[in-house]
């Protein structure tokens, strides 16, 4: 599993996730119903309670392969103002955005140096704010950009869908469910293979926005 082996690093862990899941969700549902459509607000998805968001499958492929994903925000595009497809590269813009804002607000401190990273006991728990904080940042960091990926069923592709013409924008949507087949087949490859496709893809970007809003600090890893 993903946590085996990390210890009380996996408190700070799910704190992490929990955070860049419901920012992330939560802001698909906000600009959805600023633009017109009230049906993820009427389904209580603008709200941050992780427990709003979290998908069966993607929170057990989060916890056994390390990347999963929330329950998708239900989105009526007729509904949007802008039209349908800027509608939604729009919607698919607003998660990404709010995971980089979040990181960037909760980065400031860390750029500073003010949080402790001496571990305190705080209530019979040994806690390091700092370690706490700095994951809350990264995995906001991670979240944005691993959904800006171009393959369906994630932003990435909402946004490209937005420079194509309609009738590709169309089959597009048809074939989320294939995306979504081939995003698990990266996974699984990258959890139990030497493939590293995905870390070669990912880290280069999520390292570099990292060091930019800390100001060069070390990442957050025990390893």
């Amino acid at each position: 599993m993903l946590f085996a082996g990390l210890g009380f690093y996996v408190v700070y862990l799910i704190i992490g996730l929990l955070v860049a899941i419901s920012v992330h969700e939560c802001s698909h549902a906000w600009v959805a119903n600023e633009l017109g459509d009230p049906t993820a607000k009427n389904a209580g998805r603008l709200s941050l309670n992780p427990f709003a968001h979290l998908h069966p499958l993607g929170t057990l492929s989060l916890l056994l392969l390390g990347l999963g994903w929330g329950k998708p925000v239900p989105v009526d595009a007729s509904r949007l103002r802008p039209g349908a497809k800027v509608g939604m590269a729009l919607v698919a813009l607003g998660g990404p955005v709010a995971n980089f804002v979040t990181a960037a607000l909760l980065a400031i401190p860390l750029r500073l140096r003010l949080p402790i990273f001496t571990p305190q006991r705080i209530g019979g728990f040994i806690v390091s704010y700092g370690e706490l904080v700095s994951w809350v940042v990264w995995l906001n960091i991670a979240m944005a950009i691993f959904n800006l990926i171009p393959l369906t069923p994630l932003d990435g592709s909402r946004l490209l869908s937005v420079l194509l013409p309609a009738r590709w924008f169309n089959i597009l949507a048809r074939y989320e469910l294939y995306g979504l087949i081939l995003i698990l087949l990266l996974i699984v490859l990258e959890r139990f293979t030497q493939t590293g496709i995905l870390t070669r893809i990912l880290f280069p970007p999520i390292e570099f926005v990292w060091w930019r809003f800390t100001n060069n600090l070390t990442p957050p890893f025990p390893w």
